[in-house]
This record gives structure tokens, C-alpha cells and sequence, in this order.
């Protein structure tokens, strides 16, 4: 089953490469999307593939890479589009 989730990451999440790592890690797993730092000091991203692999990522993002520390993940679920052929940090 394909699923879609909007993401919201909270903590020490920018300057510790979390775009990076999300991104190589979602390309590991086969998802599509994108993920960007806000202004606001959180990390917003989008993901898209195999149910499976989505809430894997979404793990993934709970713990982030080792410098980060992260507080909250808030994540709101949609239908898959399919719009998104690869997965890009923006």
C-alpha cells in the first residue's frame, strides 16, 4: 500500500546535516519527496512510497543523524500522489 506524509521535524535539526542524511536514507528506502529547513529552525519534509518505507523514514527522522537533536515529529498523512519521481533536498 502507498502512503504520503507531510513532516514537520522540531529540535536541533538545522547545521547538523539532517537534509543530507534524510535524503540518503529515503533514497535507500525507495522514497520519493523532498525535505527543507524553515526558517522557523524546524525541518519540513514530504515523503512518499511503500507504507512500510514511509514510516520508516519518519523513524528515521525521530532520531535523525547523531549531531541532531530532536524534540517533536509531527507528521500529517495523505494520499499518494505519485507526483514525485525522485527524492530532493531543497
Amino acid at each position: 500500500m502507498k502512503a504520503k506524509a507531510h513532516v514537520y521535524v522540531s529540535g536541533n535539526v538545522q547545521g547538523v546535516l539532517f537534509r543530507s542524511t534524510t535524503a540518503q536514507e529515503a533514497r535507500l528506502l525507495g522514497v520519493m519527496g523532498w525535505v527543507r529547513n524553515l526558517p522557523d529552525g524546524r525541518v519540513e519534509a514530504v515523503f512518499e512510497g511503500e507504507k512500510e518505507a514511509v514510516q520508516a523514514i519518519i523513524e528515521f527522522c525521530g532520531r535523525g543523524p547523531k549531531w541532531a537533536k530532536v524534540t517533536n515529529v509531527e507528521v500529517e498523512w495523505g494520499p499518494h500522489t505519485g507526483s514525485y519521481r525522485v527524492f530532493k533536498t531543497r
